[in-house]
């Protein structure tokens, strides 16, 4: 496990919350989107796919700054029973890249897929994304080029009873962390609506 602190709450998506990842993947910017996606999308297409995430069985980690969700790690299980391999893709805000936070999240979809048996994991990139490709080879990732892609594979170890744990804690913590969040926030817009704003500064005349 990494020791980088995430400027936010790391946790699992809820099958609901389908419009805040939708949100997060149509505020990226250009080449970020050619990053998670391979290629240039449009806004339709992020919708179309947002709308259908949840239903193909993924698992989706979130980082949330400010209740905003602004990174997003997604676990592709491959197959229906016992899949022994899954896909793994990733999205971070502009704003947000450079803060460590892909391999945070790759800490927990490597837990996630540790724990249900998922032992190759695959991740896909463009050649020239530099940065996924130096988060895999923290994790001894084997890097397969071809043409204008890349693909890295990593070996998960075997769950255990403490691998089992962590992940149970860490989904503890990450509920606390949104409810505290949301507490955060609505006594903010409570404060903002009763509170009576400041007076505007009056100038004297010279």
């Amino acid at each position: 496990m990494t020791d980088e602190v995430a400027p936010g709450i790391i946790r699992k998506l809820w099958s609901g919350e389908t419009g805040r990842f939708r949100d997060h993947l149509l505020r990226l910017d250009t080449e970020s989107r050619r990053f998670r996606f391979g290629s240039a999308v449009s806004p339709e297409f992020i919708e179309r796919y947002a709308s259908r995430v949840f239903r193909t069985g993924a698992i989706v980690h979130g980082c949330f700054v400010d209740g905003e969700l602004r990174a997003a790690a997604e676990l592709y299980p491959m197959g229906d029973v016992l899949p022994g391999e899954a896909e793994a893709a990733f999205s971070v805000e502009t704003d947000y890249q450079n803060h460590g936070l892909g391999t945070l999240l790759l800490d927990r979809v490597i837990l996630s897929a540790r724990n249900r048996g998922i032992r190759s994991l695959f991740m896909s990139c463009l050649a020239h994304n530099r940065r996924m490709q130096q988060i895999a080879r923290k994790y001894d990732a084997e890097l397969k080029f071809e043409h204008d892609e890349v693909t890295a594979e990593l070996v998960a170890p075997f769950p255990t009873a403490l691998s089992l744990a962590q992940e149970a804690a860490a989904d503890a913590q990450g509920m606390a962390g949104a409810v505290l969040q949301a507490q955060r926030l609505a006594t903010g817009r409570l404060l903002d609506m009763f509170l009576p704003a400041a007076p505007e500064p009056v100038l004297e005349p010279h």
